[in-house]
């Protein structure tokens, strides 16, 4: 294969990038604080005009005064007044939530920093309706305010997404959770994990068996390749005509990734947002007695499930992702080929190639999310091994079977052979006797 039309392509990528930071860094030089109009004062805006529903607004509180700025602390309210927009006229709108307002601290904002404050706690009380808003902060006797605001109707499919992903775990997770001693949130995701993967346990066993068989017809695919040469369609025809023989479907491996996908996102947001008395509104009403506020996010003491973990759980999934490959894609000195085949160099590019990428994921997502994917790996590894044992005592079977089909076949032949052999014999018997006879009757004539 000639290689010199890819290094031609990973030059000219590498040279466009290297000019395009050269620009990118002059035009930060020298251009970009050109007509910008100096801000002085303090500044309260918003990200966005329009706000899906149970979208959490977040105020930006900007200080150009020259010196630090002091917000206090009005907890259990929020410390930016909320006015909506009704009959045409602004009226205010309060609530006041359960939160410890003992360790509530005064917000303070050095100069020239930005602030970024969210109503999470207050969200779902103060923007459930659809309609129009404003916020009002007054800042050592100047009164602040946004421009008013849209709570809109979510997107049908972040609807979707929200009933039939979101909302079920976050209620399956809320009543683990109650369950559990001291509400622990790590042993709850250990068992929804269990759950889960008890749920997909036939499809994924279904699919490990599949990958084994594909692993079993590969030397003849590969035989395919050294008989066709370069004829790629007669090889597609006949390599799906293997896959059909065995019953064996290249693509069935998709399929619980992208089933756990979205129970993925979902698990990772429901701990992104947290389980706390700011979510209560998404439990179901025959939950609704539950007190998610005492939520215990700190497992075995240790890990707290709501930050990142870079070194000890992303490691363990990486050992263990790097075991259940290697166990899934090991050689089968029976059916393997002295060549290596295109899947065999994949397989082990895999297997060394995914695991340092669940190292990377893991460690760039909260610590529950990772501990989530640490036992359903470690689910996996366990069916894994399952599954190679049980495909061990398949292929001990078929070769009884053949061994036996073989025996009796030669026994069928021996039988055969043995009838023929009597058979002829009998029937050069029979000749001799009539010989005999014809000879006894020629003497009798001669004697006449």
């Amino acid at each position: 294969m000639d290689k010199k039309p890819f290094k031609n392509i990973l030059n000219n990528i590498i040279t466009f990038f290297i000019i395009l930071l050269i620009v990118n860094f002059i035009f930060n030089q020298f251009f970009s604080n050109k007509g910008e109009v100096v801000k002085t004062g303090v500044q309260i805006s918003l990200n966005k005009q329009k706000f899906n529903q149970n979208d959490v607004v977040i105020a930006n509180i900007e200080n150009n005064t020259g010196e630090e700025i002091v917000i206090k602390s009005l907890c259990p309210s929020p410390d930016i007044q909320v006015e909506t927009l009704v009959n045409n006229k602004w009226e205010n709108k309060n609530y006041q939530t359960a939160l410890d307002c003992q360790n509530i601290q005064d917000i303070i904002i050095p100069n020239s920093e930005k602030y970024a404050y969210s109503f999470k706690q207050w969200n779902h009380e103060l923007f459930g309706n659809l309609g129009t808003y404003k916020l009002k902060l007054n800042i050592n006797g100047e009164p602040l305010e946004t421009p008013p605001f849209q709570v809109v109707n979510m997107s049908f499919f972040k609807w979707i997404y929200t009933v039939l992903i979101y909302q079920p775990i976050f209620n399956i997770l809320a009543l683990l959770v109650h369950i559990m001693p001291n509400n622990d949130l790590g042993w709850a995701i250990i068992l929804l994990t269990i759950f889960i993967r008890t749920i997909l346990l036939i499809p994924n066993h279904k699919v490990l068996k599949a990958q084994k068989k594909l692993q079993h017809v590969q030397p003849k695919i590969n035989a395919l390749k050294e008989k066709y040469g370069t004829d790629q369609q007669k090889i597609a025809q006949e390599t799906f005509a293997i896959y059909k023989e065995h019953k064996v479907n290249p693509f069935s491996s998709c399929f619980p990734v992208l089933l756990q996908l979205p129970i993925l996102i979902g698990l990772y947001n429901v701990i992104q947002s947290g389980m706390d008395s700011s979510s209560h509104y998404l439990l179901y009403s025959f939950f609704s007695n539950f007190n998610l506020s005492n939520t215990q996010n700190i497992w075995i003491g240790f890990f707290d499930l709501t930050k990142k973990d870079i070194f000890i759980l992303p490691v363990l999934v990486g050992i263990m992702q790097y075991i259940q490959l290697k166990i899934t894609f090991n050689k089968n000195k029976k059916t393997s080929d002295k060549k290596s085949s295109e899947m065999e160099i994949a397989n082990k590019t895999m297997t060394y190639m995914m695991p340092a990428m669940m190292v990377f994921f893991t460690a760039s997502v909260p610590s529950g999310v990772a501990l989530y994917w640490t036992f359903s790996t470690l689910y996996g590894l366990i069916q894994q091994l399952v599954v190679n044992k049980s495909f061990q005592k398949e292929e001990i079977t078929i070769e009884v079977l053949n061994e036996n089909r073989n025996k009796s076949k030669k026994e069928h032949y021996k039988q055969v052979n043995d009838q023929r052999k009597k058979q002829k014999e009998t029937i050069e018997g029979n000749e001799n006797s009539d010989q005999e006879n014809n000879d006894d009757s020629n003497i009798t004539i001669i004697k006449a």
